[in-house]
């Protein structure tokens, strides 16, 4: 798996794996997906070098989170279902909410606001000292000068 340009990239082999089909079921997916014009495979499809165990460079084509969408759609296994379900209540969330909450992010982001917090209290309360010694301080020379 790959990500870059704010998207997803996967191999067909990997695309395979992933709904739990054979290869050439999505080599005929993909090919039936740009023949309709559903998607085009110059928007959707790059070129990737691998390095493989045996050390040698080769070229692999990857397709795209909107390749892998099309795919997930047409084919029929176990994961592929699971995986309608799972984009089919996720779209639907975010048609009546108008927003999805990536929830592990949301918490991600919630747990550093609280440290910020932490962090904001701890410095408040030690400029207030600091500034109440400074104000002390510049109290007692005021009181050492009038006397």
């Amino acid at each position: 798996m790959r990500l870059e340009e704010e998207t997803v990239w996967l191999s067909q082999a990997q695309i395979s794996d992933l709904f739990g089909i054979e290869r050439s079921v999505t080599t005929k997916h993909l090919r039936n997906i740009f023949k309709d014009e559903e998607l085009h495979s110059d928007a959707v499809c790059a070129i990737f070098a691998h390095t493989a165990s045996d050390g040698k460079d080769y070229k692999i084509k990857s397709y795209n989170l909107d390749a892998i969408i099309s795919v997930g759609y047409r084919v029929n296994s176990k994961q592929a279902t699971q995986f309608r379900v799972w984009a089919t209540k996720t779209l639907k969330d975010h048609l009546i909410k108008g927003y999805t909450i990536n929830e592990k992010r949301f918490l991600e982001a919630r747990e550093k606001f609280n440290e910020l917090q932490t962090v904001i209290s701890f410095l408040q309360e030690k400029s207030k000292k600091e500034l109440s010694k400074v104000f002390t301080s510049h109290l007692a020379e005021k009181n050492c000068i009038h006397q």
